[in-house]
């Protein structure tokens, strides 16, 4: 086990020598990072705008106490058009994009920069690497960008289930937040929100390669086609959010309890008050049904759209 572990960090420090001297190598790594920047920034936007309606009537009866259906929905969604018109729709959906677009952005970069790394240490490729690594590559890429942006989901969760004259735009939630509860409720949910994240994003990205793998090796073509993508990250995000979906019920109370009247509380307290008040299945995994409709449409576009643009862009480098 001794020589493994040296052998391992061997490869990895000749790897490291092999980059640091090669200004060729460095510079097509630096493409490679902006590449896949700009690629999770636009497949992000583009997932959460389409599915934001649907997003903002999921989080309203996650942080209260009513009971969801898919009729309930419906009639939020309706009686949202009819009072406050059309746009209301997408209300909180500018908090959205400030946080969704950096946080898409590190998120795909880091899935590949944590592919290479491990793929080198394994002594694979990035695209061909064996399941545990794979599943380790998402869960890491979901941590770090979770880790970076996460005040931003918390704004925005505010947003999405308060009215509009409580706060009038992204900056004076900050301010407000600031001043009235202090700055460190601005990570209040955090913890669930990594331990949400960690089988969400890892089985999300583990679910898609893995298809992807299995395609080109019982069709023979390289590529999928892209409504193939979609059906592949469709699956990939059906698997991944039905995994996490209590931590992420949990979260939303949490961020939320400043202007909910719900109280402030730890996770595991939140989680037992939703179970006793609720019930298990009802209150942990309210909204769960939603979900399944909007989810699988966003993650299928989010990953679609991040492949494509990759293709896109190599093409229009070489």
């Amino acid at each position: 086990m001794g020589n493994g572990v040296k052998e391992g960090a061997v490869r990895l420090h000749e790897d490291a020598e092999a980059v640091l001297s090669s200004p060729i190598s460095s510079k097509s790594d630096h493409r490679q990072v902006l590449s896949s920047l700009l690629s999770g920034a636009l497949a992000g936007a583009l997932a959460k705008t389409a599915v934001a309606p649907l997003d903002r009537t999921k989080i309203i009866f996650q942080v209260s106490s009513k009971r969801f259906s898919a009729k309930e929905a419906f009639r939020l969604l309706y009686f949202t058009y009819l009072n406050e018109g059309f746009l209301s729709l997408w209300r909180g959906n500018s908090a959205t994009m400030v946080r969704v677009v950096p946080y898409a952005a590190i998120q795909f970069s880091a899935h590949e920069e944590y592919k290479r790394v491990l793929g080198r240490y394994y002594g694979f490729r990035g695209e061909a690497l064996p399941p545990w690594p794979r599943l380790l590559a998402g869960a890491l890429a979901g941590t770090t960008a979770a880790s970076l942006t996460y005040p931003l989901d918390l704004v925005r969760a505010r947003m999405a289930v308060t009215p509009k004259e409580m706060y009038s735009n992204i900056f004076h939630v900050f301010i407000r937040i600031s001043r009235e509860e202090g700055l460190t409720t601005l990570y209040h949910g955090f913890t669930p929100t990594v331990l949400g994240v960690i089988p969400y994003a890892g089985l999300s990205f583990f679910t898609y390669e893995t298809l992807k793998n299995l395609h080109r090796e019982y069709s023979g073509r390289r590529q999928p086609y892209p409504f193939e993508r979609m059906i592949f990250g469709a699956c990939a995000g059906l698997i991944g959010q039905s995994a996490s979906y209590p931590l992420d019920v949990v979260r939303r109370r949490m961020q939320t309890a400043g202007v909910t009247g719900h109280p402030r509380a730890s996770i595991a307290r939140t989680m037992c008050t939703i179970v006793r008040e609720e019930g298990a299945v009802r209150g942990l995994y309210k909204g769960l049904s939603m979900n399944w409709l909007k989810g699988p449409i966003a993650v299928g576009i989010s990953f679609t759209t991040f492949d494509l643009m990759q293709i896109l862009l190599q093409r229009l480098q070489s």
